[in-house]
């Protein structure tokens, strides 16, 4: 399996976990049926564009799961314990993990963006930390029933789009 491929169905697989658990309460109930629907099918389109794709070589060659990666890695998997950890002392609100999550997972991909030499994560790494922040910010207003679904279900989104777009163009 290429490199390539593997980032990608990676991505689709937790852009669509993303949806699936997100989708619920404060969207009507068809609505959100109807978006993990169509999680599933962007996750499978994925996998068929993907291995149709072949074994074409990636990245100039360079490995994408080398030493960066897993210091990458490792920061965000910290950051994540250290910051359920602080939202827990602050008892903040459940929906705080999702945007936590959101947050930590756009800031990955900017760093891979920069560590893989490859702009089009950078995109996805932005929007993704964008959803993060507006859901932390979302959290004392009005709106917190709001946050699953911003930094939730419009990752998921995110995340499905960009690894589509990844699988088409490689």
């Amino acid at each position: 399996m290429r490199q390539q491929f593997l980032g990608a169905l990676i991505g689709a697989a937790f852009g669509a976990v993303f949806v699936l658990v997100n989708s619920g309460d404060p969207l009507p109930a068809v609505a959100g049926w109807i978006l993990r629907g169509l999680a599933i099918l962007a996750l499978a389109a994925v996998v068929v564009v993907g291995f149709r794709a072949g074994g074409r070589p990636t990245l100039d060659d360079r490995p994408m799961f080398g030493p960066s990666y897993r210091v990458i890695v490792i920061g965000e998997v910290v950051l994540l314990i250290a910051g359920f950890f602080v939202l827990s002392l602050l008892d903040a609100p459940v929906q705080a993990n999702v945007a936590w999550i959101a947050t930590i997972v756009g800031l990955h991909f900017v760093a891979l963006a920069s560590a893989w030499k490859t702009r089009s994560i950078l995109v996805v790494g932005a929007v993704l930390t964008v959803l993060g922040v507006v859901g932390l910010a979302l959290l004392g207003s009005a709106a917190l029933p709001w946050v699953p679904f911003v930094s939730g279900t419009l990752s998921g989104v995110t995340l499905l789009a960009g690894s589509l777009y990844g699988v088409r163009r490689a």
